[in-house]
């Protein structure tokens, strides 16, 4: 392995194991991978949402395994700094490794958008809002605001959120006046309008009040207002989106608006050689775990060419998949990406994809099923 293309990976989590699958389909032993990441698991956050309920919640896979599994190895450290020009990439412990092409994939930074309201982090969100959800079951909570900051982070948990506690404060006879408040100008716009019709049927059939096209601002405890039209809405818990940023790295260019790492069509970061980046660190505005996989598959194809690989790159192509959680039933939604709104907008109780799975990946969605079936997966701590 040592004559092979040498990849470096910076992250452990959708977007790096999708490019690991990836490159070992389309490029073998051509390369050989290394993966710097500090987290010993890689939990399948997006689950995350069902555990103040009380509900089955995330799992977590030792990373370590599943490298091992596909032939790459991970070194428990952090990027702390790029030298480009001599393809070196420093990390936090003081290693310097040489590369031959770099996939930065370490995600984007949380921030609280509103000083006044409680900022979600799905890293941690059972112990974040279990108390509110048994608060709810008590009576003690009259009024929540779900808050989303501008510009908006990936929306779909606060709908979830907002959802599952409407439901779990009828089925406690409690009375809750449940609120979102949106920049998008209809419910999970970017889906397009069929699903947006769908989810605002939904909202309003569980009591839902959704307040869109509209910036809000928590100036006070409890106090939320809302612009245009300088409402101001009194609540008893406010729960907000994060505000997202890049991960200003230096030697590693970042755009302007939010610090977000600039890339083309082929997931190459702008002005630097053999360089690629996806997932939620990038400039692309829609952050999922989709679309992480779909960029890491994209930029595989490209390193894999580069590794001597016969492969025909294509590029970036996003389509948004997605499992809205909180109805009856979950709900399976999909769209092409066109500006600030999808095409081919579809909605439906029954699965549009095979495995049926929150993250839909090429490769890691059907290497966690096998995974899971064979009894790798653990509830995540």
């Amino acid at each position: 392995m040592s004559s092979a293309f040498r990849v470096l990976i910076a992250g452990g989590g959708v977007a790096a194991l999708e490019a690991v699958l990836a490159l070992r389909e389309l490029a073998g032993d051509r390369v050989d991978v290394t993966v710097i990441a500090p987290a010993d698991e890689f939990v399948y956050r997006p689950l995350r949402v069902r555990e103040p309920f009380a509900l089955a919640g995330a799992r977590s896979y030792s990373l370590d395994d599943i490298l091992r599994d596909l032939g790459a190895q991970r070194l428990p450290d952090s990027f702390q700094w790029l030298d480009a020009p001599a393809r070196v990439l420093h990390t936090e412990q003081g290693q310097s490794l040489e590369y031959d092409a770099l996939l930065l994939a370490m995600g984007a930074r949380l921030h609280p958008a509103f000083t006044h309201a409680l900022t979600i982090d799905d890293r941690i969100l059972d112990d974040q809002l279990h108390g509110l959800v048994q608060d709810v079951e008590e009576g003690y909570v009259r009024s929540i605001v779900f808050l989303a900051p501008a510009p908006m982070p990936w929306p779909l948990p606060m709908y979830e959120l907002a959802l599952m506690t409407a439901r779990r404060a009828y089925d406690m006879q409690a009375e809750v006046a449940i609120t979102i408040v949106t920049p998008e100008d209809e419910p999970l716009g970017i889906f397009g309008a069929e699903v947006s019709r769908t989810v605002a049927r939904l909202l309003d059939a569980n009591g839902i009040v959704t307040i869109a096209s509209a910036r809000g601002a928590v100036p006070a405890s409890g106090k939320v207002t809302i612009h245009p039209g300088e409402r101001t809405l009194q609540a008893s818990r406010i729960v907000a989106l994060p505000q997202l940023h890049g991960p200003s790295t230096p030697g590693v260019p970042a755009g302007r608006a939010g610090g977000f790492i600039p890339i083309d069509r082929h997931c190459r970061v702008q002005g630097l050689e053999n360089v690629f980046a996806a997932g939620d660190a990038t400039d692309f505005p829609i952050k999922l775990g989709g679309i992480a996989a779909q960029q890491a598959d994209t930029a595989a194809q490209a390193i894999a060419v580069l590794a001597g690989a016969p492969v025909a790159p294509t590029p970036f192509t996003p389509e948004i998949r997605a499992i809205l959680l909180g109805a009856d039933t979950p709900l399976y939604l999909s769209a092409q990406v066109s500006g600030a709104h999808g095409t081919r907008s579809q909605i439906s109780e029954s699965p549009l994809w095979s495995p049926p799975s929150k993250i839909v990946a090429k490769y890691l969605a059907p290497y966690l099923e096998a995974w899971d079936h064979q009894g790798h997966g653990a509830p995540a701590r």
